[in-house]
């Protein structure tokens, strides 16, 4: 059963392995878990789904493949052969009952009669429902009528945790919003205790005081934060319009990420100035060359925008639409390149799309192939290769 399952979960692309497969058949041989498939559900998806975006594709997986099932018991019977069946119960009733069971025709004679029992106890109070209901004349339970019987047998039926469908956000191809995205942005991480220490660290206080015999010696810490250091740069306006939602849930993701931050704005793309304030950016740029010295080398830069524009806006002097950059933005970009150790450009357009724009081919050449959709996969790839 559970090889099956494993290949229903392989199928679904999630990342399962035969690892992963064993661990949980050692905590079942442990009974942690008897026919209740609800129990199952949550300890076989955390047995074998080792990421949260998959928890989607494992809800819909389990739901296809358990279809139409209530509990264990009934699949746990339905694979024992009938005779091992027999065997166990016949192991279990003494000699008298045994004679009683052959007068009656056998084991099969004796389960037919009580099955039909059942179905005539079933219709009889079928019938008594029926009759209670014409006398309430549509009055029914706590006084809503049918309506109130719809919902109690709604409510005593539930739904199935599998089919709730919580995790439906967590798709790698998937625009997000922040909450995904800060999952994906943590991967750009390198933690440190550094500053105050305001941070109470329970564990070296618990060792200090038990060295001095029971007086309490508490020991305060740094609290650890992320080091690294980040330089976001966002294309703003035009073509850009159709993105701004996603480009702000990801730049609030990074502000809340990242404790040392820096953004800077630009349209279509980078020459010779940037600008804090987008409506200010004809009065406060700041020299593309200034920020080259500004910043020190180990920052990690991210480049947001679609690379949408004429192929000469990149490559010529002269080819920005708001001013006149006297070199191209291709040197420029080169010597981001060449200032800063690490670089990506994340583009918000779909991956499909880009190979029929000829300057998103230039623009992820100059990059040296470092460039990443805006989806949880794309962020994920990005900071990896930023935290190499």
């Amino acid at each position: 059963m559970l090889i099956n399952f494993f290949f229903a979960l392989k199928n679904a692309k999630i990342p399962v392995s035969i690892t992963e497969l064993l661990h949980l058949l050692e905590v079942l041989k442990a009974n942690l878990v008897y026919a209740d498939v609800d129990k199952f559900y949550y300890l076989s998806r955390m047995a074998l789904v080792k990421d949260e975006r998959h928890f989607d594709k494992f809800d819909r997986a389990f739901g296809t493949y358990f279809k139409g099932l209530e509990d264990l018991s009934s699949m746990i019977a339905s694979m024992l052969p009938d005779e091992f069946l027999r065997r166990e119960f016949e192991k279990n009733l003494t000699p008298e009952e045994l004679e009683k069971i052959k007068s009656l025709g056998g084991l099969e004679k004796m389960i037919e009669e009580f099955k039909r029992q059942i179905e005539e106890a079933a219709r009889s109070q079928e019938k008594q429902g029926e009759g209670k209901d014409k006398d309430k004349e549509g009055k029914g339970e706590n006084g809503r009528g049918r309506e109130g019987r719809e919902r109690k047998g709604k409510k005593r039926r539930g739904q199935r945790t599998w089919d709730k469908r919580d995790y439906k956000s967590y798709d790698d191809n998937v625009e997000l919003g922040t909450r995904g995205m800060k999952i994906s942005l943590r991967r750009l991480r390198k933690l440190a205790r550094t500053g105050a220490e305001d941070e109470f660290d329970i564990n070296t206080t618990i060792d200090k005081t038990a060295k001095n015999g029971g007086l309490l010696d508490i020991v305060m810490r740094p609290e650890r934060r992320n080091t690294v250091k980040v330089l976001l740069f966002l294309d703003y306006g035009g073509s850009m319009d159709a993105h701004v939602k996603v480009c702000e849930e990801l730049f609030s993701a990074a502000r809340s990420e990242f404790k040392h931050l820096e953004t800077y704005y630009f349209h279509n793309f980078i020459y010779d100035g940037v600008w804090k304030q987008h409506n200010r950016r004809m009065n406060e740029r700041m020299d593309t060359f200034d920020l080259l010295h500004k910043y020190a080398h180990d920052y990690r830069v991210i480049i947001v925008g679609d690379a949408a524009m004429a192929p000469y806006e990149i490559t010529h002097a002269g080819g920005s639409v708001e001013h006149w950059n006297e070199e191209a933005g291709a040197i420029w970009l080169q010597r981001l390149m060449d200032t800063f150790d690490k670089l990506i450009w994340i583009n918000p357009t779909p991956l499909d799309t880009w190979e029929y724009s000829s300057s998103v081919a230039l623009t992820k050449k100059l990059v040296d192939e470092q460039m990443y959709p805006l989806t949880i996969r794309g962020i994920e790839d990005g900071m990896n290769f930023l935290s190499k």
